[in-house]
């Protein structure tokens, strides 16, 4: 196998961001999200929300293994709504707690421990900064996101949503772990 790696994003990464979450999105949410949506992420307003993303402070991560760049993450400061219980009501550790909003490797470059290395690079960052916790939304049908959370020790917290993906309705569960996690032996 090539060395594999994570680095930071730059501003010059905008154009492969936008790639990556394209293939992620198409192959791995086929069966979960609208034709039309899906196909939206060729529109010039998803390069633009990835230079925003990049330029507004979050942490994001590009893994890559050889000369490709296979996987990404985005993270940083967690919405109050994003933590909160089902009742609104904030956890007490609101303030050290952090959102994973997204963490995809193009499928054909899986389990070869990118999502391990992006999740354990995001979170020792994050935790530089002052976070001890994680959270992050997953499709309920997403199996490979699933266990790649529970093998780094991070457990369901029994919160649901259901968004509206394109008219079709979309089931995420919440996730919760520490960021304490080491880097060799990381799924």
């Amino acid at each position: 196998m090539a060395q594999a790696g994570v680095r930071t994003a730059t501003a010059d990464d905008v154009a492969t961001l936008a790639a990556l979450h394209r293939e992620t999105w198409r192959f791995g949410y086929a069966e979960l999200l609208p034709r039309e949506v899906l196909d939206g992420l060729d529109e010039p307003e998803n390069a633009q929300a990835w230079a925003a993303a990049v330029d507004g402070g979050a942490t994001v991560l590009i893994a890559n293994e050889g000369d490709a760049d296979v996987g990404f993450c985005v993270a940083g400061p967690a919405p109050a709504e994003e933590i909160a219980a089902a009742d609104g009501t904030p956890p007490p550790d609101a303030d050290s707690v952090v959102l994973i909003s997204t963490l995809l490797v193009v499928p054909r470059w899986g389990r070869r421990g990118h999502g391990g290395r992006l999740l354990a690079t995001a979170s020792a960052q994050l935790r530089e900064a002052g976070a001890q916790r994680g959270v992050a939304w997953v499709p309920a049908e997403d199996p490979a996101s699933l266990g790649l959370y529970r093998r780094a020790g991070w457990e369901l917290d029994n919160t649901v949503r259901t968004l509206d993906a394109g008219g079709r309705p979309l089931r995420e569960v919440r996730v919760t772990g520490p960021l304490d996690l080491p880097l060799s032996g990381t799924p």
